[in-house]
């Protein structure tokens, strides 16, 4: 097993145990990144924040953060 494996496989398994502090990071970091850009490419971050939701397995509550925008 390869160093970024290994990396992986922590990432994934702190996203297991901790799902509702990933979610706000990826949240926070999309935020940062929205209010950088002036909001310019809101709809992009969107979409990244969505991906990276469904890669980390955070995706469940999806429809109460997308009610707050």
């Amino acid at each position: 097993m390869g160093m970024f494996d290994n990396m992986k496989d922590k990432v994934t398994d702190h996203a297991n145990q901790n799902p509702d502090q990933v979610r706000e990071g990826v949240e926070k970091a999309g935020d940062f990144i929205d209010d950088k850009t002036g909001n310019k490419y809101a709809e992009h971050i969107d979409k990244a924040q969505d991906a990276a939701h469904q890669h980390l397995g955070t995706d469940n509550q999806q429809g109460q953060q997308g009610q707050q925008r």
